[in-house]
């Protein structure tokens, strides 16, 4: 089953039809039986079929949207390569052996941006990649209800120069995408999924790359339980889990640039560079 949040509302997809689904999307993720809860509406002939999606936007409203680092050993050998000149290298062979993972605040909802919206660059940055992440989504209790696409974009070249300025490297206007949908599951994903990018320039393809999510060092549950430990989500949260994928450091984004990830049993998250 898949949720997604559009300006005409919220629509299910379910079997290759579409349902209008009336109420908050708040009160919707904030649910841990949300996927029995909309089918049992389903099936009961509560919910009128209604046409595709169509001006579909982030699948997040007042959700907060964290992140997890360097969960992937790709991920930990890039970070130490971009920081070792400021001696913060070792930092991140630590934090891939630890048990606490890293875990920070990447976005508000209010700032993320869907399908065919604009990612930005900062402009006081001269080195920047998206980062292609599965994203959990969690209901209050902090259960994962199911998944979505993420795009964490960075600005490497700030991070870099101190891991301290992580969350100026992170955290800015236009810096994280999701979409194109939430697909609500009640087991795990299978261990082979893939996560799929590529980065096209004026109709050229500049890079692709793929991981599966079986090569996540840690397990997505222990994720998920480390981010509500001390922290309340009343209507639920987001977690990027890490980036497997990294372009190569001769690379960085240019305005115009298209960024395009797939996770296929998901779908496609698709957005321009401004």
């Amino acid at each position: 089953m898949k949720l997604f949040r559009t300006q005409q509302g919220i629509v299910i997809e379910q079997a290759g039809q579409h349902y209008a689904v009336s109420g908050a999307w708040d009160d919707l993720i904030a649910r841990e039986d949300v996927q029995a809860y909309l089918q049992q509406r389903i099936d009961s002939g509560q919910l009128q079929k209604t046409g595709a999606p169509k001006d579909i936007l982030a699948p997040v409203v007042g959700q907060e949207v964290w992140a997890a680092g360097v969960t992937y050993l790709r991920s930990r050998d890039a970070r130490k390569e971009e920081s070792k000149s400021a001696g913060g290298g070792d930092f991140y062979d630590r934090v891939y052996a630890a048990e606490r993972p890293e875990l920070f605040f990447k976005s508000a909802g209010s700032r993320a941006v869907g399908t065919g919206g604009k990612v930005r660059i900062r402009k006081d940055s001269k080195w920047n990649v998206p980062e292609p992440e599965l994203t959990l989504v969690m209901a209050a209790s902090g259960k994962i209800i199911g998944y979505t696409i993420g795009n964490d974009m960075s600005s490497r070249d700030i991070e870099g120069e101190n891991p301290l300025y992580l969350p100026q490297a992170k955290v800015y206007d236009g810096a994280c995408a999701l979409g194109p949908c939430i697909l609500l599951s009640r087991d795990p994903l299978p261990a082979d999924t893939e996560i799929q990018i590529r980065i096209m320039r004026e109709g050229k393809e500049m890079f692709s790359g793929a991981t599966a999510i079986n090569r996540i060092k840690r397990e997505l549950p222990s994720l998920a339980e480390y981010l509500y430990r001390e922290t309340t989500f009343p209507v639920g949260s987001l977690l990027m889990t890490g980036t497997g994928v990294v372009p190569p450091d001769t690379f960085t984004l240019r305005s115009g640039d298209e960024v395009i990830i797939t996770i296929p049993p998901i779908g496609t998250l698709s957005n321009a560079v401004a």
